[in-house]
């Protein structure tokens, strides 16, 4: 006599293929991620908008070599970029600058004088050899409780305008936001950074076609990214280059 499989074993069955199959696929994703892991230096200029080169690095903000280094900082909280969820301090930007200042960035937030509130700045000049930049220009992100990525759109206003106005011909910026403790879409944080620095470039352009403003042209744009992400950073680099020339 032939035993016919209930519907609740077929059913369990091919559940339990399912997961078998999944369980491979998000270990060999895994794998691919590790093995994806790009070492300190790595850097590739992705494309060009306006003229400005657009580079993706993998770089800590206080070994990058540049005339202007931005850095995005959260308000303060007592040992946000130290502990977890901060990123471990090997692969924390905000915490290798802090230590290059020699405590200077936690002295700065913790005593208020620099308190982060949204697109609050702050320049410093530090030493030479302290930082590969030459100025450090802090930018405030508010309230990490608040957050949204479109914040980041202002981020990049800020920054090009910033930069034409001290007259450099190239900057960096690092957003630091998981290393202020903060998961982020990186995809989209690049976008966010690429759209309003374009945005507020146009502007700049414009004013300048009208005769009422004069332009150093800034030639280059680093964008900073920690190991584990340039990949993602590069192909939303690539995207928004595309979408943009459309």
């Amino acid at each position: 006599m032939k035993t016919q499989k209930s519907p609740f074993f077929r059913f369990t069955q091919r559940s339990f293929i399912v997961a078998v199959v999944l369980s491979i696929f998000i270990s060999t994703a895994q794998a691919q991620d590790k093995a994806h892991i790009e070492p300190v230096g790595t850097h590739k200029i992705f494309g060009k908008l306006h003229g400005i080169s657009i580079e993706g690095m993998v770089q800590s903000p206080s070994a990058e070599v540049t005339p202007l280094q931005f850095i995005c900082v959260f308000e303060y909280q007592e040992g946000d970029i130290f502990n977890a969820p901060a990123l471990p301090a090997a692969a924390n930007g905000l915490y290798h600058i802090d230590k290059q200042l020699n405590g200077l960035f936690t002295d700065l937030r913790k005593s208020g004088k620099f308190s982060g509130h949204a697109l609050e700045t702050l320049l410093i000049n530090p030493q030479r050899g302290i930082i590969g930049a030459k100025r450090l220009m802090l930018i405030g992100l508010g309230d990490r409780s608040k957050f949204t990525p479109d914040i980041m759109i202002e981020v990049g206003k800020l920054e090009i305008r910033e930069a034409l106005r001290l007259g450099v011909t190239s900057y960096a910026h690092a957003s630091d936001l998981k290393d202020g403790g903060l998961d982020s879409p990186t995809a989209l944080i690049i976008n966010n950074v690429l759209k309003g620095t374009m945005d507020g470039y146009e502007t700049e352009l414009y004013l300048e076609s009208k005769k009422a403003a004069q332009l150093k042209p800034v030639l280059k744009i680093t964008l900073l990214a920690g190991q584990q992400f340039f990949d993602v950073s590069g192909i939303a680099i690539t995207q928004f280059i595309q979408n943009y020339h459309q």
